[in-house]
């Protein structure tokens, strides 16, 4: 029990140390920070830099002040979270720029030397005190560190999956042909993420233009399977539900074929080769015609 109270006490002190070093050199610390990121820079710009030391300027006195309040470097303590914030805020910004992890780390480990030069200003005469108090400060930097990297990997993963969403919904345009009639061009393979996109998208337009046919061309879908074809008919389900019909084109002989050997049960949805058919057979059903006007030579 001493043994561990006399561990806390060390670390409390160390702690408070490193905060009284800090606050005492902060604009030559600042200064000395600033010249280490500056060289890891990935766009040597003045604007990088204002930023690069107004994030800096704010970092000090945060750091300082859970060293001095917290309990040891307990960066998980209360006392961090504005720091914890604030990197936070640093490392998302990171992931906009288009910075990588290492990019975003550096912003913490650039700090370590000139921090250390000081530490070894105070305690020259005490080589053990010294090489304990580099150690503690080394760990914690590594943690603040790894934090920001983290983060930054967790934002990634949320800009990246925020990207698939957009373009899920950029690949399954339902565009208005006529009054009554739309059409829903799919391109690549369906699966169930995209289904439930491309019959959100189409139940949502059949809600807003009250159409009556919606015409699903799979002219660039490039196979058909079972799940396929299951994606297929669960949409078509869903829009007879929302008062319109299906019909679907684009089906090219070999899809015909795979779904023919699949045993694929289409008897109740009209099907046609190209959507200019498919077109023609809605604006039909639809009460509306082409009429086709000779030019006179």
């Amino acid at each position: 029990m001493s043994m561990k109270t006399d561990t806390v006490k060390t670390g409390t002190g160390q702690a408070q140390q490193l905060a009284g070093i800090i606050n005492a050199h902060h604009t030559a610390l600042l200064d000395g920070w600033m010249a280490g990121l500056i060289a890891r820079l990935v766009r040597r710009d003045k604007i990088a830099e204002n930023e690069l030391r107004q994030q800096a300027s704010q970092f000090l006195p945060l750091l300082a002040g859970a060293l001095e309040n917290g309990d040891s470097f307990d960066i998980e303590g209360g006392a961090w979270d504005d720091t914890r914030q604030l990197l936070a805020e640093i490392s998302q910004s990171r992931v906009r720029q288009g910075y990588s992890p290492i990019d975003t780390a550096s912003f913490m480990f650039s700090l370590k030397e000139p921090l250390f030069a000081y530490l070894r200003q105070e305690i020259t005469a005490q080589p053990q005190e010294l090489g304990d108090a580099i150690v503690s400060a080394s760990k914690l930097f590594d943690e603040l560190g790894l934090l920001t990297i983290a983060i930054y990997q967790k934002a990634r993963e949320q800009v990246i999956l925020r990207q698939q969403q957009e373009l899920l919904e950029l690949s399954t345009p339902v565009v208005q042909l006529w009054q009554n009639v739309l059409a829903l061009p799919l391109i690549g393979t369906l699966d169930s993420a995209r289904t439930q996109v491309v019959m959100e998208s189409l139940l949502q337009k059949i809600v807003d233009t009250g159409a009556l046919i919606a015409i699903i061309d799979i002219t660039g879908v490039p196979t058909v399977d079972t799940l396929v074809a299951q994606h297929l008919l669960k949409t078509i389900a869903a829009a007879r539900l929302m008062g319109a019909d299906c019909i679907i084109s684009g089906i090219r002989p070999q899809i015909a074929q795979t779904i023919v050997h699949l045993g694929v049960n289409l008897e109740d949805v009209m099907t046609k080769a190209t959507l200019a058919d498919a077109f023609v057979v809605a604006l039909k059903r639809t009460g509306s015609s082409i009429t086709y006007q000779q030019q006179a030579h």
